[in-house]
Order: structure tokens, then sequence, then C-alpha cells
């Protein structure tokens, strides 16, 4: 399986916010949508950075209250690692593990296309297992 299946099923509609506006936005945008990462955008490529929930916390860890006034450029992670539709679930599910992140761009032709997160990860697989459970269980009943 690709990671241009997940897309298919779950979609490609990508939260993404200005690296002007505040991580109080970020969090609204969040909260709101119900996702745990926002791609962040910038006058030029498809994505200057993304910022997580994980980002967020270390932050407010660091800086206490101070962090929600900041810019989401101030928090973001630049360093994004990407992916593309060509990519295996498998190799996209070591790549997360390696990498210890959760949320994945994916990229194609320079454009962003989508986005993949651990739980659709784990959804695809599970889904995989259980398709793969039935043609079993039927191979062997028609014994």
């Amino acid at each position: 399986m690709r990671v241009s299946n997940l897309l298919t099923v779950k979609g490609r509609d990508v939260a993404t916010i200005s690296r002007e506006r505040s991580v109080t936005d970020a969090l609204a945008t969040l909260k709101e949508r119900g996702i745990g990462a926002l791609i962040v955008t910038g006058a030029s490529a498809p994505l200057v950075g993304i910022l997580s929930e994980r980002d967020v916390v270390r932050a407010l860890a660091e800086r206490g209250a101070d962090a929600l006034s900041m810019s989401v450029a101030e928090l973001m992670s630049t360093d994004v690692t990407v992916c593309s539709e060509e990519t295996t679930v498998t190799e996209l599910m070591g790549l997360m593990t390696a990498q210890r992140i959760r949320h994945v761009p994916v990229v194609g032709d320079g454009h962003l296309v989508g986005m993949v997160s651990i739980g659709d990860v784990v959804k695809a697989r599970l889904d995989e297992l259980e398709h793969e459970k039935k043609d079993l269980l039927d191979y062997v009943s028609s014994w």
C-alpha cells in the first residue's frame, strides 16, 4: 500500500497557518479541526515548517504562558520530513518510528498534496490486517 491510497481514503485537505500568526491562533485551529499539527506556509515553497502540539507543549514548559503570544514562526519545526505519494506505508512507518514524528506532509511536483498522521498509518495497517484475516478465514473454510 502506498501513501496515495491513504490520501484517497482520508482526503487531501491540509490545515495550514501563516508563520506570522500567534501560537494562540494555531491552538484554536488545532482544537477546531481536531488535529495535532499544522503546516506553516510562507511566501515561497509549499511549506516552511510544521507546528505540532508537541512543539507548543515544549514551549509552554520552557517559557510558560508567554509562549502563547509568540508567533508560529518562533516555535515551528523547520526541519520537516516529507514523503511522496509513492512512498509505501511500510517505509512511512519506519520513517515515523526512526524520527519519532507523528505527522508527515506529502509533497508532489513541488506542491503540498496531503498530510499523513500516525493515526492514518495505524488505521490503514489495521484495515490491511483485517482484510488478510478475512482472506485467510475464507481460504481455510473453503477446504
